[in-house]
């Protein structure tokens, strides 16, 4: 059985973690779905760890298609959420709603993510009065990278937190069904999480959210760019392969491989 909206707002009136990662392709897909996780986000971050690209902004809405149609087909379990990429949504209502559309008639998602507070209100309750459910993206929002001025903490003067819960709780008020909250201070998490009704994902926002996201590449220690300071390693699976690259080329460059196990 998938894992629903439904099942989304439970975890969070019963107090349950909810447990997100990104996948981009069918190994790590199927093996996410396998270990149980709830959520898988097929995020635009596939810009940096996937495509190689210095920021998420030349993802498409081709790529998150493709990308997000791999993902779903290689699932049972998970709900996926496809990222709206950088101008997808922000030029008009109708575009962002035709886009979001797209994700889950072509790929098959189940919900899709927007960046963004106030200046996206009328869009998500559009995208949600057309039944697609909408996770929001308050805090570090990376397709703001510009504006921004890099990746930085957010929300941490009185002003930034005031104005970042009143988005938090205009989000839920347009049908937001869940709000990810990306590097902000811990007690600012504390207090969005305990004001909604709907859960919160954290990635850098500390113990107090709902659930928690990651993005697996980070995770299995596979990217080597930067490592942000939210970001566990569970493995360092770059090491290994690059080992065992290594090895294979040593082999067949001695002559080594393929060995009479390996041949007919």
């Amino acid at each position: 059985m998938r894992f629903t909206v439904t099942d989304l707002l439970m975890k969070k009136k019963e107090k349950q973690k909810i447990t997100m990662l990104t996948a981009y392709d069918y190994p790590f897909a199927h093996l996410v779905d396998e270990a149980g996780i709830d959520m898988i986000l097929v995020g635009d971050s596939l810009s940096m760890v996937v495509q190689g690209n210095e920021t998420t902004l030349p993802v498409t809405m081709d790529d998150m298609l493709y990308h997000t149609k791999i993902v779903v087909k290689s699932t049972k379990r998970a709900m996926v959420v496809a990222d709206m990429p950088f101008m997808s949504y922000q030029v008009s209502i109708e575009e962002a709603v035709r886009n979001a559309g797209r994700l889950i008639k072509e790929a098959g998602a189940h919900a899709v993510k927007l960046e963004g507070g106030r200046e996206i209100l009328s869009h998500v309750k559009a995208i949600t009065e057309a039944e697609i459910p909408v996770i929001g993206h308050l805090g570090l929002t990376p397709q703001a990278f510009l504006r921004m001025g890099g990746y930085r903490l957010q929300g941490k003067t009185e002003e930034q937190a005031k104005r970042i819960i009143e988005d938090a709780l205009r989000l839920q008020d347009k049908g937001a069904v869940a709000i990810v909250l990306e590097v902000i201070p811990s007690e600012l998490a504390k207090e969005i999480t305990e004001s909604l009704e709907i859960p919160t994902i954290g990635i850098g926002a500390g113990v107090h959210c709902d659930g928690q996201v990651l993005v697996i590449h980070d995770l299995l220690g596979l990217f080597e760019k930067f490592t942000p300071k939210f970001v566990k390693k569970y493995a360092n699976l770059r090491e290994d392969v690059l080992k065992a690259i290594i090895k294979y080329k040593e082999e067949v460059e001695k002559g080594e491989f393929p060995d009479k196990e390996h041949s007919f």
